[in-house]
């Protein structure tokens, strides 16, 4: 048995024993050791080891605080997401206890690692998805919503049933406020993919559950269900056409037809950029219009005319995410 081993062991079973905050701080000074000397599998492994044992002991502070030291030692030696280092922090990251406060500061350090190192300026996907989904499991649609925008082909689904679930327990006119949550941001992202997974899958569950009366239109083109009573739903519906099609004379048609039902939503300024982004149709330049549209939209909330605000914090929009 290595060194290294036996260190990893005699600490685990401290914590067997109950002895969690001696076997923290040895873990600590053992890892502190071996990053001064740039020894970076064996700082890796102690934290790992001792990080997983305190999380799985329930010992969410001192097992989280192991979690952002290693994605410390990660930085410095320059440690690229792939997938041995991010299988490693994503079931450390699994491990967490529900409630621990450190997780949302491990998840926010995770994807600044992954944005420094990887490919992905937003951070990676992967990270993305699995914090995304795990806010989800808890209940917690800011956070997941802004996770899983930026995550991988699998978000949509994930994205699809948490708006769903929300919109549930609200009026069934809102139905488009939870649906642009997502298409619009999917959109500003550059992802139309995500946005039209998630569109088909969210209309989909509104239409099994719910009496929501429901026109099949088809055209030589395309095929669309439109909905009487929900008239912004079928802007959305139609928005994603248009941006398929990069037609800006149907962009421009579809914002004055649907004129009437947009004047009390602040989707404006992200409209604005959509125009700008898909169809070359300039925005005005004032400030920082990106900014500005995006501290608008997601820190005042897509709802405007529904029965609740709604709020988004969420990451600025990142190319080659699609």
């Amino acid at each position: 048995m290595s060194k290294i081993e036996k260190t990893i062991q005699r600490q685990q079973e401290k914590i067997v024993e109950g002895q969690f905050y001696e076997a923290h701080q040895q873990l600590r000074v053992i890892a502190s050791r071996y990053t001064k000397q740039s020894n970076w599998p064996a700082a890796t492994d102690i934290l790992f080891s001792g990080a997983q044992s305190l999380l799985k002991a329930g010992q969410g502070g001192s097992g989280g605080d192991l979690c952002i030291f290693l994605l410390d030692v990660f930085n410095k030696a320059e440690t690229r997401p792939d997938a041995e280092s991010k299988g490693k922090l994503l079931s450390l990251l699994r491990a967490f206890p529900k409630e621990e406060p450190t997780r949302k500061k491990f998840v926010n350090e995770m994807v600044a690692w992954s944005s420094r190192w990887g490919e992905y300026p937003a951070g990676d996907p992967e990270i993305h998805h699995v914090a995304g989904t795990l806010y989800a499991d808890d209940l917690e649609p800011y956070d997941a919503e802004r996770h899983l925008i930026l995550g991988t082909k699998d978000s949509p689904e994930t994205l699809a049933q948490l708006e769903y679930s929300w919109y549930t327990v609200d009026e069934s006119h809102t139905a488009p406020l939870y649906a642009a949550r997502a298409i619009l941001p999917y959109l500003l992202t550059g992802n139309l993919r995500a946005a039209n997974k998630f569109f088909l899958l969210f209309t989909s569950r509104l239409s099994r559950g719910s009496n929501l009366s429901v026109q099949e239109v088809s055209t030589s083109s395309s095929d669309l269900r439109v909905y009487p009573s929900l008239p912004l739903l079928n802007f959305l519906g139609l928005l994603l056409l248009a941006v398929e099609r990069g037609e800006a004379a149907l962009f421009r048609q579809l914002k004055s037809h649907y004129a009437v039902h947009l004047k009390d939503m602040n989707w404006g300024e992200a409209l604005d950029q959509i125009g700008e982004m898909y169809f070359g149709i300039k925005m005005p330049r004032q400030g920082n219009p990106m900014m500005d549209m995006l501290g608008n939209m997601f820190m005042g909330g897509m709802g405007g005319g529904g029965k609740k605000g709604k709020s988004i914090d969420t990451p600025a929009p990142a190319p080659g995410l699609d």
